[in-house]
């Protein structure tokens, strides 16, 4: 191949494939020699593989699909023939198969110095990925970036005592079942949820367990979320050199800080928080260079201030990432002493603060912003439907006095600062969110859609406002940072929706540099429609996920160039970054970033962008395992449902009213050969050409449901409708995948059961 000339596709793809940490577009043309008009055929080239599904991107790099990304988080699970530990990703699709295996390197050299930390078996890590390129052994090696949990080899499981034995049965489908020796069960009873360890195992027969810890009833509310805890491997319990770290720590002093405590902010935040990391306050500009413009003002929890760079606070704040919320629980990143007291802005407390103030014009573009080291006093605390409703004209004694000279002010300052917003055009998802409100024993009483207030509204713009100045303010002083961003949507994903959407009749623009308006018009066209929620549902999968980094490049949803999360520093740690790196850029005193951190900003952005999908899944499965037990009770019962998901084994159904998704297997779909088309998410009859597709409205029968894991089978009462023309000439290209379908036996078990995707 000629230096300097675009390489064909084949060896692209295998050159990304093996160099995934050298796979952005700027690396490729590097790699290649690429310049000039080779560098736009290039970047045609990669557009086209991704149009193909050869590739998909994440930030700035590519990769072929199914690959590990750059950066994991890997849990050791055993040891090769060489005695060399191997890894497997701790989050994999279902629908990719086997995890990958993952050979962990480990260079004895810079051992004990700090830098390369030495895993074990059963540990948990994040990685470093790289290809394995000798072609022997696993396809991927890694390098320990550090260690998240060093982990004992136990199990969570459930004690069932039956007639001659004792069982321990698995909560993870994957698990198998093991046998507790009668010594080894402790003070578990039947039916106790139990973290375990195995003691013995044998060529024949079951692995023996000995029970460590009882974790309680599996009906208790503590068992539900402790079982994502355990799963994900989310740290819950805080060391003792932290607690009394917390425990140790005393009131912010006025040192190199402002006095505003005479400043009326105050707090607005759910009726059932205990933490209150963010304060605001807004008036009318008295500039006649500014006529009708308004002031803002937003004050955010020092938190810097007691968490110093490198003590164990800090240590333990890393390891954790953020805060996780369970319907039954907070797993909190910071200990109660920091986060519910020394921290938090309490009403009539003198707290430390890091406040910006933000001038904007009348139709709601920012004019500057200057950012103070405060002390602080809130005015208030109040809850969202308390503000909203003394605006509505219902004030009740707490907000009646605020009205006039807080609130109104508040409302006038977010109808400007919402012109801007409505000019800048943000992707305007209609999702609205689900809240469990359990019952007194832990167990579902029922599932609540809050309204969305302007309350609400207002906080989030101005939060986005105060974001949006942290970014610029280090930007313009050339500080390091972490970046809150989000990336295009991938052009695969961008041509899967399209061809969803061309199946209930809304165009999409095909090609060309999207925008985040582009579907707000689709939305506008699904709205008061049968399909208004799905295509919504539709347009969030096709978005990128949102990460952390210290390269920017923009935020898409929310259509803003420079973005960094600096709000909510007591439960997330990117926040306390951005506030170390302006205290220190800006000269505000003692807590600012070091030398070390600012080094270290990739791995810390790899690091929390992972612990936050891992909340979010350990969130997701726990309403899953919620919502599953609730519905245990009404096997038989009938539902309305919509297909979610398409995969050869059968179809995902969510139910709208739980938000659950359940499995409806090819196997109980009927007589005729079913064939999946991934190209157009359906899986449809061949004789037939009956079927259905992702998106359909269905009705269900509940077959089965699995509490434990979360899990929910169907059986499919809507007869499928005719497929699509492209679909079905789809089939004739001999490019496909045949299942076939047979009535349901009573009493058979599913080939495959499944609650997610």
């Amino acid at each position: 191949m000629i230096h300097g000339a675009v390489p064909p596709r084949e060896v692209l793809l295998e050159f990304i494939a093996d160099n995934p940490d050298r796979a952005s577009k700027r690396e490729i043309a590097k790699a290649f020699g690429l310049k000039g008009e080779a560098r736009v055929e290039l970047k045609d080239l990669l557009r086209t593989l991704e149009g193909e599904g050869l590739l998909t991107k994440s930030r700035k790099s590519l990769a072929r699909p199914g690959a590990l990304p750059p950066v994991a988080v890997l849990d050791i699970t055993t040891r090769d023939k060489d005695g060399e530990l191997i890894g497997r990703p701790a989050e994999w699709p279902e629908d990719q198969g086997a995890a990958p295996a993952v050979l962990i390197r480990q260079s004895s050299e810079n051992r004990g110095k700090g830098k390369t930390p030495a895993a074990g078996l059963n540990d948990r890590i994040l990685a470093k990925i790289f290809t394995n390129k000798d072609r022997t052994g696993p396809a991927y090696t890694a390098r320990v970036i550090k260690i998240i949990d060093r982990r004992r080899g136990a199990s969570l499981g459930v004690v069932r005592k039956l007639e001659h034995e004792i069982r321990l049965l698995p909560i993870d489908r994957r698990g198998e079942e093991m046998v507790i020796e009668a010594d080894g069960l402790g003070e578990a009873k039947d039916g106790d949820l139990v973290e375990a360890e195995t003691i013995r195992s044998s060529r024949y027969g079951l692995q023996r367990a000995r029970v460590l810890s009882v974790i309680g009833s599996v009906a208790s509310e503590k068992a539900i979320s402790m079982i994502a805890i355990y799963a994900h491997g989310i740290p819950h319990v805080f060391p003792k050199a932290v607690l009394d770290e917390a425990e140790a720590a005393k009131p912010a002093s006025m040192s190199k800080r402002e006095d505003w405590r005479d400043l009326p902010l105050i707090t607005i935040d759910p009726a059932d928080a205990k933490d209150h990391d963010d304060a605001v306050y807004a008036e009318l500009d008295p500039s006649p260079d500014n006529p009708d413009g308004v002031i803002v003002t937003v004050a955010i929890a020092d938190v810097s201030w007691y968490i110093r760079p490198g003590a164990p606070l800090d240590r333990e704040a890393l390891k954790r990432g953020n805060s996780v919320y369970f319907p039954d629980r907070v797993v909190p990143m910071l200990p109660e002493r920091i986060s519910n007291d020394l921290c938090s802005l309490r009403e009539g407390e003198d707290r430390p603060a890091l406040a910006v103030r933000m001038v904007f014009s009348k139709d709601g573009r920012k004019a500057g912003h200057t950012f103070h080291r405060v002390m602080m006093k809130s005015a208030a605390k109040l809850s969202y439907q308390q503000a909203q409703a003394a605006i509505d004209g219902k004030p009740d004694d707490k907000a009646g006095p605020l009205l006039e000279p807080i609130l109104k002010p508040l409302w006038h300052a977010y109808s400007v600062l919402k012109r801007g917003r409505d000019r800048r055009q943000p992707l305007e998802l209609d999702m609205p969110e689900r809240k469990i409100i359990l019952k007194p024993d832990g167990t579902v009483d029922r599932v609540h859609i809050p309204e969305r207030l302007d309350a609400h509204k207002l906080i989030e713009e101005m939060m986005i406002q105060a974001n949006v100045a942290a970014a610029e303010t280090l930007e313009k002083k050339r500080q390091p940072l972490v970046y809150r961003v989000h990336d295009a949507p991938a052009l695969s994903k961008q041509e899967t929706l399209r061809e969803f959407l061309a199946t209930i009749g809304i165009p999409m623009v095909k090609g060309g540099q999207l925008r985040a308006n582009s579907f707000n018009g689709i939305l506008a066209k699904a709205l008061d429609t049968p399909h208004q929620t799905m295509v919504n549902e539709m347009v969030l999968r096709s978005q990128s996920q949102a990460i952390y980094s210290p390269e920017n490049i923009g935020h898409f949803g929310l259509n803003l160039m420079k973005y960094a999360h600096f709000t909510s520093p007591i439960r997330r740690y990117a926040d306390l970054i951005v506030h170390r790196a302006l205290v220190g850029s800006l000269g505000l005193g003692e807590g600012g970033i070091t030398p070390d951190e600012e080094a270290a900003l990739d791995d810390i952005a790899a690091e929390i962008s992972t612990f936050e999908r891992r909340a979010m899944a350990a969130e997701r499965d726990t309403i899953n395992r919620l919502i599953a037990h609730h519905l245990s009770e009404r096997i038989g019962e009938e539902f309305e449902g919509r297909v979610s998901g398409v995969t050869k084994a059968g179809l995902f159904v969510t139910l709208p009213v739980y938000g659950a998704d359940g499995f409806v297997p090819i196997s109980t779909l009927g007589q005729d050969y079913f064939i999946y088309d991934e190209a157009h998410q359906a899986l449809s009859g061949e004789k037939t050409g009956l079927g259905y597709q992702l998106g359909d409205s269905v009705d269900v029968r509940l077959a089965e449901a699995v509490p434990l894991a979360g899990a929910l089978r169907f059986e499919m009462l809507s007869e499928g409708r005719k497929m699509p023309t492209a679909t079905r000439s789809f089939h004739k290209s001999g490019r496909r995948d045949r299942s076939r379908g047979r009535p349901s036996q009573p009493g058979t078990r599913p080939p495959r059961r499944g609650r997610g995707r």
